[in-house]
């Protein structure tokens, strides 16, 4: 199912940067434009889409597609010239390419067609992205309803002598009981000092008394992501947690209460920053305050201090503030908003306040 909708957007940005053609090989973006999933492996797939709005989809013959995919198809076989076939398909001056084409496919082709000016297709690819229509806002709020499902399921399973890995096996398990498609990046579980790095990879760390338990999770449904973090206790909340945990639940509310029509995702992220900063733990909040999710699970743009760009109905993007205090635990607190009209909305129902695990019968 095409739409054609969103070949308009592309079409429209392409007039606004120049580019003539347009070579498209993400698969991202191919299911964005026509609602089909292409996997190609390691060999070429372009869908190569002009500002007229003609479009040519270059596919192997090893990969057969349903009879009707909507675009005319130019097949090739592994011993075929195909990036001369392609070269051939050319006919602009400016040609935008996808940022994630291999340089084995780029640089060859820049020679078999050394009469255009190649630029970067992102502004174009992820500008038509960038704003969610209803459709996709509809498919985001659906796998954000399921991972606040997951996330409380989950949340269950946290008991004595439970390791790291043991619930991030679980959560595949209850991903799937949820009817889920799978995970949308590989889940993160911490206890304790090990939640002070914030890309920590699960291990067979056993839980104890007093522990943060971090979990950040996120599930595919119809081919569009989720993502959260909830950061819990273990038995027992220590003083300087409980302190770090009311910071980082501040941070995270006044970013979101930033996150409005006209202002700017730098807005966003100083509205956290600067009050991380201004209770003395702004070295421990370490990275960006957030990115853009959609159908894959990181996309443009960053929320940071240096993207001044501004934002408008549709953006969907986490607000993510953290402190990480190396040797004692970490505090990660996420949630996804989508821009309104008026404001913002929330995707992610699951409560904020400080939760001692296991919950009291």
């Amino acid at each position: 199912m095409n739409h054609p909708t969103r070949f308009d957007a592309i079409c429209h940005l392409m007039e606004e940067y120049g580019a003539d053609q347009l070579i498209i090989s993400d698969p991202s973006t191919i299911f964005y434009l026509t609602g089909r999933w292409f996997s190609p492996g390691e060999r070429l797939l372009v869908l190569l889409i002009s500002r007229r709005g003609d479009t040519m989809l270059f596919n192997n013959e090893l990969f057969p597609l349903p009879e009707d995919v909507g675009l005319p198809v130019v097949w090739y076989k592994d011993t075929d010239d195909y990036l001369s076939r392609l070269a051939g398909a050319l006919d602009g001056e400016v040609i935008a390419v996808d940022k994630t084409w291999p340089a084995r496919f780029l640089l060859p082709l820049m020679s078999l067609y050394p009469a255009a000016r190649y630029i970067v297709a992102s502004p174009i690819a992820d500008g038509a992205r960038l704003l969610k229509d209803p459709s996709e806002q509809v498919a985001m709020h659906a796998a954000s309803n399921l991972n606040d499902s997951a996330m409380h399921l989950l949340a269950e399973e946290v008991t004595d002598g439970v390791t790291e890995k043991q619930l991030a096996r679980r959560l595949m398990e209850i991903y799937a009981e949820l009817g889920c498609d799978g995970p949308s990046f590989t889940p993160i579980v911490a206890f304790g000092a090990n939640g002070a790095d914030p890309h920590h990879e699960t291990d067979d760390s056993v839980i104890q008394p007093g522990d943060t338990v971090i979990f950040d999770i996120g599930c595919k449904k119809d081919s569009y992501s989720s993502d959260m973090t909830r950061t819990y206790f273990f038995r027992e909340v220590p003083e300087e947690a409980s302190r770090v945990y009311e910071i980082v639940r501040q941070a995270n509310e006044r970013a979101i209460a930033q996150a409005r029509p006209g202002n700017r995702f730098s807005d966003v992220d100083r509205a956290a920053r600067d009050f991380i900063t201004a209770q003395g733990y702004g070295p421990y909040f370490t990275h960006r305050t957030g990115h853009g999710i959609g159908i894959d699970v990181h996309e443009p743009e960053d929320v940071s201090g240096i993207n001044d760009h501004l934002l408008k109905p549709g953006m969907i993007f986490s607000i993510e503030p953290g402190i990480y205090l190396p040797g004692k635990f970490g505090v990660r607190i996420e949630d996804l908003v989508l821009i309104t009209e008026h404001g913002c909305e929330v995707l992610n129902e699951i409560s904020k306040d400080l939760t001692v695990l296991p919950a009291a019968e």
